[in-house]
């Protein structure tokens, strides 16, 4: 199979080829008022799913019989799609991974003017080799604006940090001063002994908006797969553990567009999971609700794209809509394609169109 889904376009624009992050790979073609997004070819971290990639692209193109204006690509430079887009011998344009999420959905819904966007995963490379993951954005067909994040955490150990939640909830008691009490929650880690020390000096601790590892400082700290066998395995539980979301009162504090969660996860130590579940899901959704709404005060924009992959998490999405809908804004969704890195190649692709239709 050459391609997976046909999506109909805002408008038609020149042929572009879009070719994806590094998880759950796709490719996407744009030729005239539509777009073809392969199949996910996986992660691009074997020889198999490289080679699955690159015959993706070679067919979608053949099928499609064009020549691509431009080859998008992510911000990173080290992913294979981003070498292989380089080394093509065509024009190239580098997508911001956020950016891509909100586009894919507007794409999705033939949205053609300005959306705010709400873009959460675990993560994606900033325009100055930030790690973004938690970001609140006025798009505008090919441009954005970063109107606000969520306030940064230091994840301890860097990548290791998404499949060790424990990790962290220590970050997170770092920040709220109880930092000597990560050995003692933690005793059962190893590395809980010395974490303290490496958070108080910086060390391997790069800051991180990520949503992603928001979920799991909270799933840290309730205890929930303190190691986890994959990324996402303790958000997900967390997520089943949800029956009726409870908001907290003073859960957040929205600061010069930072939406900081510290009280809420300060409120988790010490709860059942259960009940953490709930009051977690349930401040989310109200905090994120009204850090778009006064986001959007400055503007005329009132549909909101909810993209990445944590839009995956349905009680997340579900009371989001709801609640923003109660608010009269127009909350749209991934429907077709995924909310997560497998849709990142449609929103490159209509991102990449809008600029070679531009002439740049």
């Amino acid at each position: 199979m050459t391609y997976d889904l046909a999506f109909a376009l805002p408008r038609a624009v020149p042929s572009v080829l879009a070719v994806g992050a590094f998880l759950k790979n796709t490719v996407c073609v744009t030729k005239g008022d539509r777009a073809f997004l392969s199949p996910a070819v996986g992660n691009l971290d074997s020889r198999e799913a490289i080679t699955r990639f690159e015959e993706s692209v070679a067919q979608l193109l053949e099928m499609l019989d064009v020549v691509p204006a431009l080859v998008a690509h992510d911000l990173h430079p080290d992913f294979h799609s981003t070498r292989w887009a380089q080394g093509s011998g065509l024009p190239t344009l580098a997508v911001q991974h956020h950016h891509a999420h909100i586009a894919a959905i507007a794409a999705e819904h033939q949205v053609d003017g300005p959306v705010l966007g709400l873009s959460l995963d675990g993560f994606g490379l900033g325009p100055g080799n930030q790690s973004w993951g938690g970001e609140l954005m006025l798009v505008t067909g090919a441009d954005y604006m970063r109107l606000g994040h969520l306030a940064e955490m230091p994840q301890p150990g860097g990548d290791i940090a998404a499949r060790e939640p424990w990790r962290m909830a220590a970050a997170a008691l770092h920040r709220m001063g109880r930092g000597a009490e990560i050995a003692e929650r933690f005793v059962d880690q190893k590395a809980s002994g010395l974490l303290a020390q490496v958070l108080d000096k910086g060390i391997n601790c790069p800051p991180t908006s990520s949503c992603g590892r928001l979920f799991d400082a909270a799933c840290g700290l309730l205890g929930l797969h303190p190691v986890a066998s994959f990324e996402g395995q303790a958000p997900m539980a967390l997520e089943k553990l949800v029956t009726r979301p409870q908001m907290m009162a003073g859960g957040c504090i929205i600061r010069d567009g930072v939406l900081d969660l510290l009280p809420l996860l300060e409120r988790l130590i010490g709860l059942d999971p259960a009940e953490g579940a709930d009051l977690f899901h349930g401040t989310l959704i109200s905090a994120f609700a009204e850090w778009v709404d006064r986001a959007a005060e400055p503007y005329d924009v009132r549909t909101v794209a909810l993209g990445g992959g944590c839009f995956f998490n349905a009680v997340l999405t579900t009371g989001l809509v709801a609640e923003l809908q109660n608010r009269g804004f127009r909350p749209i969704i991934a429907r077709q394609a995924s909310p997560g890195d497998p849709g990142l190649s449609l929103g490159q692709a209509w991102i990449a169109g809008l600029v070679a239709e531009r002439g740049e």
